[in-house]
C-alpha cells in the first residue's frame, strides 16, 4: 500500500492493519503475548466538594509479554502522518515506569527501536515493518538487562505467577516487585527490601514470590513472619488460602506450669512438633517464637538455623530491624536463609535502621505514587482545636482536686 493511502487512516487502522500484523509475523502470539491499548493505572482521583472524579488513565498501545506477567518490551503507536519516531518520548516515559527495556515507536512504516540495554552507540535502530525482533531475540535483551546470566537464574526468573482462574492480575507496581524480586534471589542476593505504601497489596506481593520461587524449587521451607495476629489471620485466609494443606501457622508457646516445669501448650511436649516440619509454608508471629521468660529457651531455637530458606519480614520497620530487638535475633538465628523485608515506613535512625540490615530497597512504591496513579484515594488533613488547648481552662469555684481540697482560684 503506498505512501498516499497510509495517510488516510487512524492511529487506530495504523495499529490494526500494519503494526499488530508486523509483530504477529515476528511470532508473537495475540493471545499470550501481546495486549493492545493496556491502562496501567486508574487515573488520579480529584475530591471537589462531595464530586469526585478521575483524572486519565495512562494506556500504553502495545505491552509485550514473554511470558504473561514478564513483559519486555512496549510499543507506542502514531499515525502516519507522524514521523516514526514521534512516540518514542512516550513509550520511553512508560518504559521507565514499567521497568522494560526494549521500547519501540511506529507510524505504520516502520519501527524505532531504542534499546535501554545497549552500551554502545547503538541505542536507537530503524527497522522495518517485517523485521520487528521475535520474543526469543527480545528475552535475550531483557536477560541482559537484568544481569540473568545463567541457566538456572533464567529457570527461576520465568517461572510462571500464580492464576486462581479469575480476571485477577497484578497492578504494574506489584508486578515490578515481583519480578525485581525473584530475579534478585535467582541472581543471588540474599537481603531484599521492598517499601509500599500502605494499602498497595504487599501481602498480594509476597504471597506471588514465594508461589513463584516455591514452584521453582529454589526455595522450599518458607516462613512469613509478622507482629500481629490479625495479620496472620489476614493473610491466612486471603492470599496465602492458595497454599492449602501445604502451609501451616506456628502458634506453639512454652508456659511455665503450677508444678513449675516448661509446658508446650497445645500438645504438652518441648518444642516443635515433627509433623509441623513436614510443611513447606510457614505463618508465624515473632511473639509466638520468642519468650520473654529468660529461663525458656525461644522456640525458633527448636528448628534447625538452616531450616528456612526463604524468611518473608511483614512490617519490618516495627522491630525487626532494631539491632538490640528480640525479634531480630530470629533473623540472625535463621542468617542463612534468604530475607525479604516489606515496609510501608521503613525506618532510618540511630537505634533502627532498615537499609543497614536489608539493604537500600529494591523497590519503592510511594504514597504519592499511589494517589497519582489513582490506586489510593488522596487525603485532606483537617486541623481541629480543642477549647482547652485554644482558650486554657478555669476551675470553678468550689472545685476540689483528688484529695478532695478545694482549689484555689486565682485571678
Amino acid at each position: 500500500m503506498d505512501r498516499v493511502d497510509k495517510k488516510l487512516f487512524s492511529e487506530t487502522d495504523i495499529r490494526t492493519k500494519f503494526i499488530t500484523p508486523a509483530i504477529e509475523e515476528a511470532g508473537w502470539d495475540r493471545h499470550t503475548r501481546f495486549l493492545e491499548e493496556v491502562p496501567f493505572t486508574d487515573g488520579k482521583i480529584y475530591v471537589r466538594g462531595n464530586l469526585t472524579t478521575r483524572g486519565k488513565a495512562k494506556r500504553a498501545d502495545y505491552i509485550l509479554y514473554y511470558k504473561p506477567n514478564i513483559p519486555i518490551a512496549i510499543i507506542e503507536a502514531k499515525s502516519f502522518n507522524h514521523s516514526v519516531r514521534a512516540g518514542i518520548q512516550q513509550a520511553l516515559d512508560y518504559a521507565t515506569i514499567l521497568d522494560i527495556p526494549c521500547v519501540f515507536s511506529s507510524n505504520g512504516d516502520g519501527f524505532l527501536f531504542h534499546d535501554r540495554t545497549a552500551k554502545d552507540g547503538s541505542i536507537e535502530t530503524i527497522l522495518g515493518m517485517n523485521d520487528f525482533p521475535s520474543p526469543e531475540k527480545l528475552w535475550e535483551k531483557y536477560k541482559l538487562y537484568k544481569g540473568i546470566t545463567t541457566p538456572e537464574a533464567e529457570r527461576i526468573a520465568s517461572q510462571d505467577y500464580y492464576f486462581d482462574g479469575s480476571d485477577r492480575t497484578p497492578r504494574y507496581y506489584q508486578q515490578i516487585a515481583i519480578n525485581r524480586t525473584v530475579e534478585a534471589i535467582a541472581n543471588g542476593q540474599k537481603r531484599v527490601l521492598l517499601v509500599m505504601a500502605t494499602g498497595t497489596g504487599k501481602t498480594y506481593t509476597a504471597f506471588q514470590i514465594i508461589h513463584r520461587l516455591w514452584k521453582s524449587g529454589a526455595k522450599k521451607r518458607i516462613l512469613f513472619l509478622a507482629d500481629r495476629t490479625a495479620l496472620i489471620d489476614q493473610t491466612r485466609r486471603g492470599d496465602f488460602k492458595h497454599f492449602k494443606d501445604k502451609m501451616t501457622f506456628i502458634k506453639k508457646k512454652v508456659v511455665q506450669s503450677t508444678d513449675g516445669k516448661d509446658e508446650l501448650v497445645s500438645n504438652r511436649k518441648r518444642g516443635i512438633d515433627s509433623s509441623d516440619k513436614a510443611y513447606e509454608i510457614f505463618l508465624g508471629l515473632y511473639q509466638g517464637l520468642t519468650n520473654s521468660d529468660p529461663g525458656i529457651e525461644d522456640a525458633y531455637k527448636d528448628f534447625s538455623p538452616d531450616f528456612f530458606d526463604l524468611i518473608i519480614v511483614d512490617e519490618c520497620h516495627r522491630g525487626s530491624a532494631r539491632d538490640d530487638s528480640a525479634w531480630r535475633e530470629i533473623l540472625e538465628y535463621f542468617k542463612s536463609a534468604t530475607q525479604i523485608g516489606l515496609t510501608a515506613t521503613p525506618k532510618e535512625t540511630d537505634e533502627t535502621s532498615n537499609a543497614e540490615y536489608f539493604g537500600e530497597p529494591l523497590y519503592t512504591y510511594s504514597l504519592k505514587q499511589g494517589i497519582d496513579d489513582g490506586f489510593l484515594a488522596p487525603y485532606k488533613v483537617i486541623r481541629v482545636g480543642l477549647d482547652i488547648d485554644l482558650e486554657g481552662w478555669r476551675p470553678p469555684r468550689g472545685f476540689k482536686d483528688r484529695q478532695g481540697k478545694e482549689v484555689d482560684v486565682r485571678n
